[in-house]
C-alpha cells in the first residue's frame, strides 16, 4: 500500500495525468469537442473589455449590414424566402418575404470572412453572424404573431435579441464581462437606429429603420 502511494506520488511530481481507476478497473476519459477547444480568454465580471466590445460591434455590423447591402447591390435576385411562403394557422407568415436565404448565408460568412481581419479566429465571426441572424429571424417570428408586416419597427425587439444573444454566446471566447454583453447591446441597440436613418438618406435602406 505504502508504494502504490509513493508511485501516485511520483507521477504527479513528473506531470503525468493518468485517470484513477473507477469501479471494475474502469478509467475516465475527458472527451472534448474541436469546437469548444477554441482559444478562450478568461472573463473578467468586474471589468470593461473596450477592444473587445469594439471587436464584438464590428462583427455584428458586418452581420446585419451585409445582408442590405447584398439587397441594394444584386435587388431580387436569389433572395428566396427562408420560410418558402409557409403560414402558420394564425394566418400569418412564418417569417415574412423579407428573411431569405441570401441574407442568411452573406449574414453568416461576411462575420467569417471579418474576423481574421480584426485578429480573431473566423471560427467566432461565424458564430457571431450564425446567432445574430438566430436573433433577427426570432424577432421577425415574434412580429409576424403580433400581426406586424414584414420590415415594420419594433424598437428593441428589432435590435437587441441580434446583439445580446452573440455577445452571450462568444462572452467566455471574448472574455466579456456582463457589463461588456450590456454594453455592446445598448451601443448597438443606438448604433443601428442612427445608423439605418443614414443608409436610407444615402438610399441603400428602403425604411429609415
Amino acid at each position: 500500500m505504502a508504494r502504490t502511494v509513493t508511485g501516485d506520488a511520483e507521477g504527479v511530481k513528473r506531470g503525468r495525468t493518468t485517470p484513477a481507476p473507477l469501479a471494475g478497473g474502469v478509467r475516465a476519459v475527458n472527451a472534448r469537442s474541436p469546437f469548444l477547444d477554441a482559444p478562450r480568454a478568461r472573463v473578467e465580471d468586474r471589468r470593461v473589455n473596450l477592444a473587445a466590445d469594439l471587436q464584438l460591434l464590428l462583427l455584428l455590423l458586418a452581420a446585419n449590414g451585409s445582408p442590405v447591402l447584398t439587397k441594394r447591390l444584386l435587388g431580387d435576385r436569389w433572395a428566396t424566402p427562408l420560410d418558402g411562403g409557409v403560414s402558420l394557422p394564425d394566418g400569418r407568415p412564418l417569417l415574412g418575404p423579407s428573411k431569405t436565404v441570401r441574407g442568411i448565408v452573406v449574414g453568416v460568412s461576411v462575420p467569417a470572412l471579418c474576423a481574421p481581419l480584426l485578429g480573431l479566429d473566423f471560427r467566432l465571426g461565424a458564430l457571431v453572424g450564425a446567432v445574430s441572424m438566430a436573433g433577427d429571424l426570432a424577432s421577425s417570428f415574434i412580429k409576424r404573431r403580433l400581426n406586424r408586416p414584414s420590415s415594420s419597427q419594433a424598437p428593441g425587439l428589432d435590435q437587441i435579441p441580434e446583439s445580446l444573444l452573440p455577445a452571450l454566446a462568444c462572452r467566455s471566447w471574448l472574455g466579456l464581462a456582463l457589463w461588456d454583453v450590456a454594453l455592446v447591446t445598448a451601443l448597438f441597440l443606438v448604433g443601428e437606429i442612427a445608423l439605418s436613418r443614414v443608409l436610407y438618406k444615402v438610399h441603400i435602406r428602403d425604411q429609415p429603420y
